[in-house]
């Protein structure tokens, strides 16, 4: 499974979204805003999500907000680090 379908459905099961459904959540979609509508407290779910599912900390305010602008940032920076692990 691609990192990107991975990180959809912990997305919506674990900040419990009901109304987008996993075919409507598109790599691209903005996680915060207009896109996906997360707020400050969903970030800090996001952050656990990262340290539960892929053993990443994530403690710079200024990397989170570049990581967490969509599910496709996410990927591409959970690609990254474990490269470096």
């Amino acid at each position: 499974m691609r990192v990107e379908d991975e990180l959809k459905q912990y997305i919506l099961t674990e900040l419990k979204i009901c109304d987008v459904t996993l075919s409507e959540f598109k790599d691209e979609m903005p996680l915060f805003g207009d896109g996906l509508g997360l707020d400050s407290l969903d970030a800090v779910e996001l952050v656990i999500i990262l340290k539960k599912h892929y053993q990443i900390d994530l403690n710079n305010r200024n990397v989170a907000r570049t990581v967490f602008m969509s599910v496709k940032t996410m990927a591409d920076y959970i690609r990254d680090q474990q490269r470096v692990l």
